[in-house]
């Protein structure tokens, strides 16, 4: 198994960006993480997936060890970090691989700098349109009709954004193990010893409120979703696109994954990966390793 190192990078915008870097072969990837996570959840991707591969994965600002100097109002925020990241450490041509929020992330980067992108990879994606928030009845269900819109309506939003919060304030990993049991590792969990590394990871987030609101308002596609109107950036994708999907994910669903195909006018692969949840690195690791490969070779 090749060596991982953690590593870091300070940006011409004054934050600095955590990074895990795998030595490989000529093939580069890099990995974008998702909300609540850093790049230390690519553990089993680094050490599973063949070493012809160069892997690299970074922690977004406001997660991991990068810091978060200036709070982020949008996923483009974060691409352009990872523009400035990719320019830090030299790195002109790569495939790119966004799970759950980093797939936002990843095709706002596409867009934005389609030279750089050889193949882009959407695991477990949020939409073109975005992750719509939806305001809360007084049992806790969602009022379909009503959107949350603001950072004030976000912060005050009991299904999430108010007990999250509480959780990281008060280190309480057992509550956000027993909602990553519901949402996210629905059908298998982490070793109990890496489970733990993870949880103790996810306490580090500082951005949570600004990362629900810049998913609210991502859309790149032409059509409205609701809140904001679409920018088309999605047209300028010029790269090979793959998206996969788990076809039990609880928190990305089917009907995102379709709006992503929609977008893409044709021009994207979708794959379904069964018995899987919304971490097919927990849940299916030999297939999401087996249709990368397939693909990043092709």
């Amino acid at each position: 198994m090749r060596k991982v190192e953690l590593k870091s990078v300070k940006l011409p915008n004054g934050e600095t960006i955590g990074y895990r870097e795998r030595e490989g072969g000529d093939k580069v990837v890099l990995l974008v993480h998702g909300n609540m996570i850093s790049s230390k959840h690519w553990d089993l991707v680094f050490e599973s997936m063949d070493e012809t591969y160069k892997l690299y994965a970074l922690d977004l600002r406001g997660q991991g060890v990068s810091s978060y100097n200036q709070p982020i109002n949008s996923l483009k925020d974060f691409s352009e970090d990872v523009k400035l990241f990719v320019d830090a450490l030299d790195l002109q041509k790569f495939s790119l691989v966004g799970w759950s929020m980093g797939g936002g992330v990843s095709m706002q980067f596409a867009a934005d700098y389609p030279d750089y992108v050889e193949k882009l990879v959407l695991l477990a994606s949020l939409s073109t349109r975005g992750y719509p928030l939806y305001k809360v009845n007084e049992n806790g269900q969602p009022v379909w009709t009503e959107r949350l819109k603001t950072k004030e309506e976000i912060a005050q939003d009991t299904a999430r954004s108010i007990p999250i919060s509480n959780a990281y304030k008060n280190k309480d990993k057992e509550f956000l193990r027993q909602l990553f049991n519901l949402t996210m590792y629905t059908h298998n969990q982490p070793s109990p010893e890496r489970y733990d590394v993870y949880l103790d990871d996810v306490l580090t987030q500082r951005n949570l409120l600004d990362v629900y609101y810049a998913m609210n308002r991502f859309n790149i596609s032409r059509k409205h979703n609701g809140l904001v109107e679409g920018t088309g950036e999605v047209e300028r994708i010029t790269a090979p696109t793959l998206i996969i999907w788990g076809e039990h994910d609880l928190i990305v669903t089917k009907t995102m994954q379709k709006e992503i195909v929609e977008d893409f006018r044709g021009m994207a692969k979708f794959v379904i990966l069964p018995n899987t949840g919304h971490s097919p690195l927990i849940d299916h690791l030999d297939g999401l390793l087996k249709e990368l490969d397939r693909f990043l070779r092709s």
